[in-house]
């Protein structure tokens, strides 16, 4: 019988999954470096998920990596130049998370604006008939700032312009395919113009910290902020002080620079949402991520050409 390709596992995945990608390979969950051992020499192939990536100490103790295959869209949080450097190929979930992330999105954004969670704790707390039930903002006529207009910023738009919202993105080129919203090569000028700011950037050094305490004043007392992207794109002490004093009505997240540790400060405002990075938790979409993990690590090793490759 021939020999499993030895495969390591850095996120828990579900067990359906471990069934299916089992079966040609022989799976291990990780814990901590030491646990390795000897097992360290055998590993062909990673899988990961976009949040944790593949630590570099990781990395450096797997000397046969051949492989790294991401249950998600982002690689942040992996040293490219070192795959380069070893020759290690590196796929993504790329295309299949799109629709799902940008119904958070959008769900996040009805929810900021329209105070949906914020109203089901003002009924639950037997607050409706005792005092006066608050307004909201409305969607429609809107402008909306996409920053990052990639496949999901464009999904995102889409889903917009059904609720009237006039639309203008941020990208680091003019999208010839999308000639109807107009294009702002500064970021900081599309904030200002913009009534609502959802972040759908990559994660990485170019976007750390891009939405920092001068964004957010540029956005101003009037302005939501959307972020489906990476954590680390917002200055999360600057942000947390924004809705705080006011500088910026209200803010849905779905991410956190250090999830899911954040400032507690944030549990006690009303106006934002918080989700536990799980734009793309959906069953239908979960199943398709896992599969397009199975089929990467499928083709690698059968001298096929990865499905969804980054390098």
């Amino acid at each position: 019988m021939a020999t499993k390709t030895d495969i390591l596992m850095i996120d828990p995945m579900p067990a359906s999954f471990n069934e299916q990608l089992g079966s040609p390979f022989h799976l291990h969950q990780f814990t901590t470096l030491e646990a390795l051992g000897p097992l360290a020499g055998r590993i062909e192939g990673v899988t990961t998920g976009g949040g944790s990536g593949l630590p570099r100490a990781i990395m450096d103790a797997l000397p046969n990596l051949k492989v790294i295959s991401v249950n998600g869209v982002g690689y942040d949080r992996i040293d490219l130049d070192e795959c380069r450097r070893r020759q290690i190929r590196l796929a993504t979930a790329q295309g299949v998370l799109t629709e799902d992330v940008a119904d958070m999105a959008m769900g996040l954004m009805l929810d900021t604006m329209r105070g949906i969670t914020t109203s089901d704790r003002f009924v639950r707390a037997g607050r409706w008939g005792h005092e006066t039930v608050p307004n909201s903002w409305t969607l429609k006529g809107r402008k909306l700032g996409i920053a990052g207009f990639g496949a999901i910023g464009k999904a995102v738009a889409k889903r917009a312009a059904a609720f009237d919202m006039t639309i203008a993105y941020f990208s680091s080129r003019e999208q010839s395919d999308t000639p109807q919203y107009p294009f702002y090569p500064d970021l900081r000028v599309l904030t200002e113009w913009a009534d609502v700011l959802v972040l759908c950037v990559s994660g990485g050094a170019r976007s750390f910290h891009m939405i920092d305490r001068e964004m957010l004043e540029a956005l101003g007392p009037t302005g939501f902020l959307i972020n489906v992207a990476r954590g680390s794109v917002v200055d999360e002490a600057a942000l947390l002080e924004a809705l705080q004093t006011g500088a910026i009505r209200g803010a849905g997240l779905d991410v956190f620079e250090q999830e899911p540790r954040m400032d507690e400060a944030f549990w006690e405002l009303d106006n934002v949402v918080l989700q536990a990075h799980r734009a793309s938790s959906t069953v239908e979409t979960r199943h398709a991520m896992g599969r397009l993990v199975f089929d990467n690590l499928a083709a690698f090793f059968q001298g096929k050409p990865l499905l969804t490759p980054v390098l």
